[in-house]
């Protein structure tokens, strides 16, 4: 439930409109509802802003559908991530409104009418090519938490000269989201440029040594740059939300 929709409640009840049993019955699913396989925290978008994301990793398209259903008819919008073609088609066709991004395997619902990203935006940067889904799926985790986004690919340390040339880009950023994997390099280097959070996103593209991310992630959390942060290996999302709260915040959201 969003919070203008509670305090309008509160104040029906207090002006005497509407009965506390009646707005009861409207409170029946808050602060969750109870679906048999998942317990959906209706009360997520009053603490946090934004309602509870949906993973499809694990669930059934069925599932994700009706927990889908139930969060947007609460809130009117919803994230899905993870979710592979199938999924995402589905989506697609019981949510018309609904964008299915395949290459960052999400879907994001948003009815409402908002004002457009204000503030200084998240600039995410990939090492290589291979490195895109991840970053995408962070792209578009901080663009529904409200974060004006834009993309840099393809500027790692094999070839410097190509980060170089986006400098002015990073000079402007709220927030840097830094996706590389192999040798995880890239996130120093950046953090070494620019002088806001820098969050390193380890990814599991690399040969063998690589160790699927492993590398990458210790060579970031070892890095001799100062306010870097790292998430997970492969964790677009999580480094999303983080950027987009940064900037949230420095714009006074």
């Amino acid at each position: 439930m969003k919070r203008a929709a509670l305090e309008g409640l509160l104040n029906e009840v207090a002006e005497g409109r509407i009965a506390p049993a009646d707005a009861l019955l409207r409170l029946r699913h808050f602060p969750t509802e109870e679906l048999g396989f998942a317990l959906i925290d209706h009360h997520r978008e009053l603490r946090q802003g934004h309602p509870e994301v949906v993973l499809a990793e694990g669930k059934t398209v069925d599932q994700v559908v009706e927990i889908c259903q139930r969060i947007a008819e609460k809130s009117g919008r919803f994230l899905v991530t993870r979710a592979e073609m199938e999924m995402g088609t589905r989506l697609a066709a019981e949510f018309p409104d609904a964008v299915w991004e395949a290459v960052g395997r999400t879907v994001h619902l948003d009815t409402a009418s908002r004002p457009g990203p204000e503030g200084d935006p998240v600039v995410i940067v990939t090492a290589g090519t291979s490195d895109i889904p991840v970053a995408a799926e962070a792209a578009n985790t901080a663009a529904a938490f409200g974060a004006a986004v834009q993309r840099v690919n393809d500027v790692g340390v094999a070839g410097l000269h190509r980060l170089l040339a986006a400098t002015d880009l990073l000079s402007k950023a709220g927030a840097v989201v830094v996706v590389a994997g192999m040798e995880g390099a890239l996130p120093s280097v950046v953090g070494g440029l620019v002088d806001v959070p820098v969050i390193a996103v380890p990814t599991s593209v690399g040969y063998g040594a690589s160790f699927g991310g492993l590398a990458a992630l210790l060579g970031m959390l070892n890095s001799c740059a100062a306010g870097i942060t790292v998430v997970n290996i492969d964790n677009g999302f999580g480094a999303g939300v983080a950027a987009a709260r940064i900037v949230s915040l420095q714009r006074g959201g």
